[in-house]
């Protein structure tokens, strides 16, 4: 297996490992793909939005690393600070699951305030800030000539997330309604983040 699809395939992992958790966005997405309502729309706007922030997080990383060294070193120690806690967060869910309550039903939205919708969920979200400018850019940029297949494999997650709960919502449902099934996945997620944040802690040290 190449380099280059190592580096994919761990952007992969940690783009869906971000985004999976229940929240505003991912509820609204699940919402939309149960009513069948401008379902494209929503993932495209989720998806390019993911795309661009995980490309300006890795983007800027580089023009740090290339002029203030030591202010990445800083990143990356805050990186994996956020992931061992974004882990032990994870952790606290699995052990205390939720299920994802959506309405079905109720007055059907127009396109553009359907759009306007999904971002401000998207760009007002602080954490997704976190999550792709500093997480995946830092991270991305530990992996060296590697990051932007690393940047790659992260938006790819983002689409195929996104595309798997609008389309598949109805599939879904039964599935995420129940709290074994969060369980699981929180379970999982804390594992990876933990995993990660050491990962990333041993670029510094």
């Amino acid at each position: 297996m190449t380099t280059e699809l190592l580096a994919a395939l761990a952007g992969l992992g940690m783009g869906l490992s971000l985004i999976v958790a229940i929240g505003a966005q991912n509820a609204f997405v699940l919402r939309q793909g149960l009513r069948l309502e401008h379902v494209t729309a929503v993932v495209a706007v989720c998806a390019v939005s993911d795309a661009v922030l995980i490309l300006a997080g890795v983007a800027g990383n580089a023009w740090l690393s290339a002029r203030l060294p030591e202010a990445v070193t800083v990143i990356r120690v805050a990186g994996a600070a956020f992931l061992l806690g974004y882990a032990v967060l994870a952790a606290r869910r699995a052990l205390r699951p939720s299920s994802i309550a959506v309405d079905a039903g109720g007055t059907r939205n127009g396109l553009l305030a359907t759009v306007l919708t999904c971002m401000a969920l998207t760009w007002l979200n602080p954490h997704v800030y976190l999550d792709t400018v500093l997480l995946l850019g830092s991270v991305a940029e530990s992996r060296g000539i590697g990051k932007w297949w690393f940047a790659v494999g992260a938006a790819v997650g983002s689409v195929v997330w996104f595309s798997a709960l609008g389309y598949g919502a109805r599939l879904l449902r039964p599935l995420f309604a129940r709290p074994a099934a969060w369980r699981v996945l929180d379970a999982g997620i804390a594992v990876v983040m933990a995993l990660l944040g050491l990962a990333l802690l041993a670029t510094v040290f």
